[in-house]
Formats: C-alpha cells, structure tokens, sequence
C-alpha cells in the first residue's frame, strides 16, 4: 500500500477539501422552481432518503440564487443523462441569464403539478414538497418529499451524467458477464 499524508480536516483549506470530497463521484441533477421567475442550477449533493414517505435531498449554498427561490415550497429534480453535459454546464454557469430567459434553448416541460421545469430526455424526473432542512455550514439540506416522478423507458437513455475529481463522465459499457460473489 502506497504512503499517505493525512491532513487534520481543520487545516484542509477550501481547494484541497473540494479536490478530496470531488473523489466520490455522483450523479448530476438539475434542481428547478416554478412560478413567475422559475429558476435551475446544478447539483451533484442528491441522494434518496426515505421510501416510506418518499424523500430526496440535496444541498445548496445559502449564497446560491435557488437558496432563496426553494423555500417557496415546491421544486423539481432532474436526473440527467450521460448526454445531458452541455444542460449541466448551462445550469452551473453563474453568468447565464435569469429567470425564463435560463431556460431558452433547453429542452423541458413544466411538471404537471407544480410546474416546475422538468429537463426533457432526463433518466428520471422527480415534482417535490419542501418537506425539511437542516444546517449544513455553509450549505443547507433541503428534504423533499416526492409527489410525482418518472423515468426513461428506453434503454439507449439508461446511461447516466457523472461528475468526479472536477470532471464530467460517464461509465464505459459493461462488457461480458455480471460479476459474481459477495461483498
């Protein structure tokens, strides 16, 4: 096993803390609101919560523009996929402009409930109530609860964006036969 250097988590200035957490990689959604001004950004900080109800999270910077925009109470989340970078990096693009505007040129439908945008050709697609947050330094956690969703049905579409160590990706098709064992 090679050496390693540890570092004290309090001394980890912002670069190295992102260059390190940026190792696990995830998946890359687009969050979005409705209403008078809707609004989109990127965001990787997305997971599954909860079956019973029907929870997601994920996370956004209290500067960020959405911070303030999702507490109205009601948002989108669309998954996309591996063909989606241009829409990932349209939506993390500070410079972009606001409002309906942001949305020129991006393929979407407004959710049949909420009308929030929903990214067209997505993997999957998720209309949410604000359901909790909680303090997360810098950021905060928004919990919302599901109250629609749907998914690609075609296999072509199966492929999902990625994002590690600072870069898009996306997984080389499988080749032969599943792996077998336990973990």
């Amino acid at each position: 096993m090679e050496p390693r250097e540890m570092t004290s988590a309090d001394m980890a200035d912002a670069a190295l803390l992102r260059r390190t957490f940026g190792t696990f990689g995830t998946g890359v959604t687009v969050v979005t609101v409705g209403g008078r001004t809707p609004h989109g950004m990127t965001a990787n900080s997305f997971t599954s919560v909860s079956l019973r109800p029907p929870l997601i999270l994920f996370c956004i910077d209290r500067q960020a523009i959405m911070h303030r925009r999702i507490r109205l109470g009601f948002f989108g989340v669309s998954v996309l996929a591996a063909h989606q970078e241009g829409v990932a990096r349209h939506f993390a693009d500070l410079q972009r402009p606001l409002g309906a505007k942001q949305f020129d040129g991006i393929a979407y439908e407004p959710g049949r409930l909420i009308g929030a945008p929903l990214i067209s050709g997505a993997l999957a697609r998720f209309e949410c109530e604000l359901w909790r947050t909680c303090d997360g330094g810098d950021h905060t956690i928004f919990i919302g609860r599901l109250l629609s969703l749907d998914w690609a049905s075609d296999l072509s579409a199966r492929e999902g964006l990625l994002f590690v160590q600072g870069r898009f990706r996306s997984l080389a098709p499988e080749t032969g036969a599943p792996e077998t064992g336990s973990a």
